[in-house]
């Protein structure tokens, strides 16, 4: 049996030990979506740190408001989920979305992610994908860059070409080297997906080894959310999953604008 010691953890480089910071980051990055609720073992599981430093860790967290704990375990506190936006008029969107996210999952078994814009990145609000979340590095209230991700792309195909421009004029730094690196090239791209009707997709830009479909949520002044789902580059099956994207951007459109979910294509 591996005994995992406080000081061994992710250090297999002969880096320095892992600092306090460091400790608390994996802890709450263990937690992969707002509603997830987990046990101690579970986190100490996921963040691949001792039981007993996990525990003081969580305790202090706890006390300032990161982390709440209730009878079932913890989950993200008040200040985690403000982070990345916080409720500043998101919190209808993740509302409307929570139930579909949960089904779209159910449905696939992927990884689900809701983000928003925030200039020129993708700002998570939340990511339900159970056994397969760890293998995707994202974190609610994270920020990617939004031409990186399938619901970024998804989002941005909505905006005015001159809006895009001024979000990436002055440059465009990707996720990985797959990523588009050049603002034609962008400009291309946002033009395959409103031919496609707003579906979105990447492989290995947000993340190597990850390929996801996305789908952008709209109001009648342009984009409100971005959802996709995401998995394993190699056997990811985004063509066959991805009208259920699209009927799960039209579900939550049809919940947050009545008068136009009906005219959603």
């Amino acid at each position: 049996m591996t005994v995992v010691t406080e000081y061994a953890v992710r250090n297999d480089t002969g880096a320095a030990p892992l600092s306090m910071i460091e400790r608390m980051t994996l802890i709450l990055d263990a937690f992969d979506g707002r509603s997830a609720r987990l046990t101690l073992a579970e986190v100490a599981s996921r963040a691949r740190l001792p039981r007993s430093t996990v525990h003081r860790i969580l305790e202090s967290l706890v006390k300032l408001n990161w982390v709440e704990h209730a009878s079932f375990g913890y989950r993200l506190g008040r200040r985690a989920l403000g982070i990345g936006g916080g409720d500043g008029g998101h919190a209808g969107v993740r509302e409307a979305a929570a139930p579909v996210l949960h089904e779209l999952h159910l449905q696939t078994r992927m990884v689900v992610h809701l983000s928003v814009l925030d200039g020129h990145e993708a700002v998570y609000l939340d990511k339900i994908g159970g056994p397969l979340a760890s293998s995707v590095p994202s974190r609610v209230g994270g920020r990617v860059p939004a031409h990186s991700t399938a619901g970024g792309k998804a989002m941005l195909a909505w905006l005015a070409p001159e809006g895009v421009d001024a979000l990436f004029g002055g440059g465009m730094n990707g996720c990985t080297d797959q990523a588009i690196s050049d603002l034609g090239a962008l400009h291309q791209e946002l033009n395959r997906i409103r031919q496609r009707r707003g579906l979105a997709f990447e492989r290995g830009e947000s993340a190597r080894g990850v390929a996801c479909v996305g789908a952008g949520i709209r109001g009648q002044d342009g984009p409100v959310a971005g959802l996709s789902l995401c998995g394993d580059a190699r056997t990811a099956p985004l063509e066959r999953v991805a009208p259920l994207v699209v009927e799960a951007a039209r579900e939550i459109t049809r919940t947050l604008f009545p008068e136009l979910g009906r005219g959603w294509n």
